[in-house]
């Protein structure tokens, strides 16, 4: 097994601070010295900020040498939440290597992307990264933020604050024609939810599809705590189906996270 990436491997200072919406920061981090990208779209960092231990993960909006973007979704509680929304601008933080996991099929024709506001981020990015039709479906309750995708989006408000709809929507989706990826991420027991419907009702084969997930409803909205990579690679090792592996995942987070 993998040991999991120090989230001190990179010392970065933050340059700017952004609100993009009620619930959305974008923070520009400097610095940095040989960090580099994976140039996978759906890459995430572990963040460790001033007076904490503890890491949390956050896709990379963009990377440019010597700046990283990270868009964080903030919230009544938590540990990035608090020190986002304060003074932040000039705070040192620590920053891990990062890792990504979507991997688009050969023969792919399409890709359909889902989620809540922790994934909008990846959703952008992604669909910024490929020539092929995008199909793209956010849950969030700040309303359009259609300037932050480069693709249509159909925007839905959730059920309600702290709570996603997100596996009923899925359950309806008409699929398109061919061969296709799908990618996904939210709410824990909504990604366990689809990842079930993917895999039994519709007979997608593992490799059609990502679903992760990023917070888990019975402990309030957070961001990822744990690092997926180094567990599903130890599955790997150890001969598991991509089912045992978020099996395990699921089991790190106590009950929530990827899939």
């Amino acid at each position: 097994m993998n040991a999991r990436p120090d989230a001190r491997a990179f010392e970065a200072t933050v340059a700017r601070r952004e609100v993009l919406s009620a619930h959305l920061v974008r923070l520009v981090l400097t610095g940095l010295d040989g960090f580099a990208s994976t140039g996978v779209p759906d890459e995430w960092v572990a963040l460790t900020v001033p007076g904490q231990f503890q890491t949390r993960y956050y896709t990379v909006r963009s990377w440019s040498p010597g700046e990283l973007v990270l868009d964080v979704v903030v919230h009544e509680h938590g540990l990035v939440t608090e020190w986002a929304q304060g003074e932040c601008v000039g705070d040192v933080v620590g920053v891990s290597a990062p890792k990504g996991s979507f991997e688009l099929p050969d023969g792919s024709s399409w890709v359909v992307l889902v989620g809540d506001l922790t994934a909008l981020p990846a959703v952008a990015r992604i669909s910024e990264s490929t020539d092929l039709p995008v199909t793209a479906y956010v849950e969030t309750p700040d309303g359009p933020l259609d300037d932050y995708v480069g693709v249509p989006v159909t925007w839905l408000p959730p059920p309600a604050p702290g709570e996603s709809a997100l596996a009923e929507l899925v359950a309806g989706l008409e699929w398109p024609e061919g061969p296709g990826y799908f990618w996904m991420a939210g709410e824990s027991a909504q990604m366990r939810a689809i990842r079930r419907h993917l895999r039994h009702d519709l007979g997608m084969p593992s490799s059609a599809y990502d679903v992760m997930g990023y917070w888990s409803g019975t402990r309030g909205r957070q961001s990822r705590a744990v690092d997926p990579r180094p567990i599903y690679e130890a599955g790997r090792a150890a001969g598991k189906t991509d089912e045992q592996i978020w099996d395990d995942y699921d089991a790190a987070r106590g009950g929530g996270s990827r899939g």
